[in-house]
């Protein structure tokens, strides 16, 4: 870029011959002083209509110093703000609370908010952190951070750019969040019977877990060196490694379990989070002792099983057996567990709503995949667009 006419070279690099560079108190003013701070004593008192803002958004609401205008709030402290590429920043409109841990911005000399917001999203808040073993962006810090300026009819352009692909992805957020929610109320319908699907009339079979399923206790006495898994409150059995990216488990795994593939195991001392997972990826692995596995027969489909295992109902389940049980040992046992009754239509239905369930959720997949895809785009346009790489027509 340094060849291109039209543009100066500045501490943050090229940029516009008509651009500046300016600290963020020459941008925007500091509304901190009106902040509260909330103790946890107050959280009993909590009340209000209107939402309450901290270092992580949306947390609560609360009667606090009450902002009614059009503002932007940064994140200004707290590891999940400092810690990773972009703070938390976002424009806010109408009356709200705010505590001290978000600074409150103003713009101000004609400073186009939205520009102002999507610029303090796209820097990188780490070389700015002011604390220790608590991460902190401080407002006489924050205050001297510079600022790509642009005219002010670019500013409005770039801003308006933002805004419509901010609505954009609104738009895709909330379809998922609802196609989430039909899904949520599908499981519950076809898992439970309340909803059949066509050419099945059969009625559903009552029995228990221990009648269609058997535990299995496969002890890695050859000291196998297999994939070990862990088990997920949402994704089930994953390889552990992977999923933390560093070794939990000990090297030494000849007392560990094997799970065969098509074998359940669920997490023994916290299924009651919903711990429970299905092995279907590899011949054998290993599991942590302190997990149960088992086997279910040839009258159940397994993908069926799964789903109403990990449905809200039956970790509703678990948690009121788990309440009640009298075992010292603690967590829900296969005694127990397997006394979990279950409702099971034949097995060619339970096939049909895995495989309709199935595609509801890679419908939301799907939606999602170009989610990403879209909030990839706007980054990397707004990237070009923040540092006049690319100018807007005004």
């Amino acid at each position: 870029m340094s060849n291109r006419p039209g543009y100066k070279h500045t501490p943050l690099g090229w940029i516009p011959e008509d651009w500046e560079v300016k600290s963020l108190e020459d941008v925007v003013g500091f509304l901190d002083g009106k902040r509260k701070p909330i103790k946890e004593a107050d959280r009993s008192k909590i009340k209000g209509d209107y939402p309450y803002y901290g270092a992580s958004g949306i947390i609560d609401y609360v009667n606090d110093y009450i902002f009614d205008d059009e503002l932007i709030l940064l994140g200004e402290d707290g590891a999940n703000i400092l810690n990773r590429s972009t703070p938390l920043a976002f424009k806010v409109k109408g009356k709200i609370w705010v505590n001290n841990h978000a600074h409150v911005l103003k713009p101000k000399n004609g400073a186009h908010i939205d520009y102002v917001t999507e610029f303090l999203e796209s820097i990188r808040y780490d070389r700015y952190n002011t604390g220790t073993a608590q991460p902190k962006l401080n407002k006489e810090v924050c205050s001297q951070i510079p600022v790509l300026y642009p005219t002010s009819k670019e500013q409005c352009s770039i801003g308006r750019i933002s805004t419509t692909w901010d609505e954009g992805i609104s738009k895709a957020q909330q379809l998922i969040a609802n196609l989430q929610q039909r899904n949520k109320g599908l499981m519950q319908q076809l898992l439970t019977g309340k909803k059949r699907l066509k050419g099945f009339e059969r009625e559903w079979k009552g029995m228990h877990i221990y009648e269609i399923a058997g535990e299995v206790s496969l002890k890695n006495k050859e000291d196998k060196q297999l994939t070990v898994l862990s088990c997920t409150k949402y994704d089930g059995l994953v390889p552990s490694l992977e999923y933390f990216g560093r070794r939990v488990f000990g090297s030494d795994t000849s007392t560990y379990k094997v799970v065969p593939k098509e074998h359940f195991a669920y997490a023994t001392n916290h299924i009651e989070e919903g711990s429970i997972g299905y092995q279907s990826i590899f011949d054998e692995a290993l599991i942590s002792p302190m997990y149960t596995v088992f086997k279910t027969t040839v009258e159940v489909n397994d993908n069926f099983l799964y789903k109403l295992l990990k449905s809200h109902q039956y970790i509703h389940q678990y948690r009121k057996r788990m309440e009640g049980s009298i075992d010292r040992r603690g967590g829900l046992r296969w005694d127990e567990f397997s006394k979990i009754p279950v409702h099971l239509p034949e097995i060619k239905e339970q096939a049909a709503i895995a495989k309709v369930l199935d595609a509801a959720v890679s419908e939301v997949k799907l939606y999602e995949q170009k989610l990403a895809a879209i909030q990839q785009q706007k980054k990397g346009l707004m990237q070009k667009l923040l540092t006049g790489e690319v100018r807007v027509k005004i």
